[in-house]
C-alpha cells in the first residue's frame, strides 16, 4: 500500500464526507479531553442526542472548574452516561493538570501518559486532534478498517494484534495533517468499512485494501457469555411524602443514589409494582421492584423529599424507575 498516496485519499474523502460532531470544531484539549472520555464505551449518539457534552461543558468549563468539582455536581453532570469511573478519572486528570502543569494540558505524550485515567488511545487523540502531532489512534472501528487494509486474520483483541495495529497506525498517520487523517480513519470505519458487509464501492482507499474476504475481518477471540442477574429494590414513600433512597457506597457506583436493594426471600411477600431490564458490562440485569410497605431502612438508606429527587445523581435504570413510580403512586 502507498501510504502517501492513501492517506491523500482518504483525506480528501473526509474533507468532503467528515461528519460535524462539536468537538471537531474545536482545537481546545480540555473540551477534547472531556468527548474522549465521554465516548469511550458509549455511542457518539448517545452522548450527542441528549446533549451531555454540551451540558458538561457548561457546567465545567475548564480544567480548574473540573478539579474543583465535588461528588455530587460530578456524578449529576454525567448522569445517563454510564460508567461512572470516568467521571471520576477525568476529574483526577483535570486535578493533575492543575497541579503539576499550572492548568495547560501538556502536549507531551509522556506527560500525558502520566496523568490519571489517560492511556495511549486518550493520549494519541490529544496529540493529533488538539495539538496537531502525528500519533498513532487506534479505537475499535481504526481496529477493523487495519485488519481489512492489511489482511490481518489475528484476533484484534489479542495484545500481540493490539502493538501491531499501533505500529501500522503511526506509520500510516499523515504527518501533514494527522489531526484529519486520524478523524477520517475513525469515520471511515464507523461509515463504509463497518461491521458486516463493508461498502467497499465507495471506499476512497478501495484500491489500497490488501483485503480479500473483508466481511470476515475484523476476527475476534471468542466474548465471554453474558450472565443473568436479578436484583430486588423497593418502593416506599413516608407520611410526608419522601421516598426512601439508598446513597451508594461500593465502588461501582459510589456516589449515586438509587431505590434500596433487599434479599430476594425479604421482597418474596410484597407486591411488584415496577420491573426493567438493563444491561452493565457483561450482565443483564432485571430490576424487580416491590411495594416497600413494611420494609424498614437500612444503613445507607435515606428519606428524600421529591423536590430534592431531580438534583440527586442517579444512575438511569433507577431514574426511570423513580419518574414511573413518582407518576403512578
Amino acid at each position: 500500500m502507498h501510504r502517501r498516496l492513501s492517506a491523500k485519499a482518504l483525506g480528501d474523502w473526509f474533507s468532503e464526507e467528515g461528519k460535524d460532531f462539536p468537538w471537531r470544531r474545536t482545537r481546545d484539549p480540555y473540551a477534547i479531553l472531556v468527548s474522549e472520555m465521554m465516548l469511550q464505551q458509549t455511542r457518539v449518539a448517545h452522548v450527542l442526542g441528549k446533549g451531555y457534552y454540551t451540558r458538561f461543558l457548561e457546567t465545567f468549563p475548564d480544567v480548574h472548574a473540573l478539579a474543583a468539582a465535588d461528588d455530587s455536581g460530578l456524578l449529576k453532570a454525567w448522569e445517563g452516561l454510564g460508567y461512572y469511573r470516568r467521571a471520576r478519572m477525568l476529574r483526577e486528570a483535570a486535578a493533575a493538570v492543575v497541579r503539576l502543569h499550572g492548568g495547560i494540558i501538556p502536549k507531551n505524550e509522556d506527560e500525558l501518559l502520566a496523568l490519571p485515567g489517560i492511556g495511549p488511545y486518550t493520549a494519541a487523540a490529544l496529540l493529533s486532534f488538539a495539538f496537531g502531532k502525528p500519533s498513532a489512534l487506534v479505537d475499535g472501528n481504526v481496529h477493523r478498517v487495519l485488519s481489512r487494509l492489511m489482511d490481518d486474520a489475528a484476533p484484534i483483541d489479542s495484545t500481540a494484534t493490539r502493538k501491531r495495529h499501533t505500529a501500522w497506525a503511526r506509520l500510516l498517520c499523515d504527518p501533514e495533517n494527522p489531526r484529519r487523517h486520524n478523524y477520517a480513519m475513525m469515520e471511515l470505519g464507523q461509515t463504509l468499512c463497518r461491521p458486516g458487509a463493508p461498502r467497499c464501492e465507495a471506499c476512497p482507499v478501495a484500491k489500497f485494501c490488501a483485503a480479500r474476504e473483508p466481511h470476515e475481518l475484523p476476527v475476534k477471540k471468542k466474548r465471554a457469555e453474558t450472565t443473568e442477574i436479578t436484583e430486588h429494590a423497593i418502593w416506599t414513600r413516608d407520611a410526608e411524602g419522601r421516598v426512601l433512597l439508598h446513597h451508594e457506597s461500593g465502588s461501582r457506583r459510589k456516589g449515586l443514589w438509587k431505590l434500596p436493594l433487599r434479599p430476594a426471600p425479604g421482597c418474596a411477600a410484597s407486591r411488584v409494582i415496577f420491573t426493567d431490564i438493563y444491561t452493565i458490562t457483561r450482565y443483564k440485569v432485571n430490576l424487580i421492584i416491590h411495594d416497600g410497605t413494611g420494609h424498614l431502612d437500612e444503613e445507607g438508606d435515606r428519606w428524600v423529599s421529591p423536590d430534592q429527587l431531580a438534583s440527586l445523581p442517579m444512575a438511569a435504570p433507577f431514574r426511570r424507575a423513580v419518574i414511573r413510580l413518582m407518576a403512578d403512586f
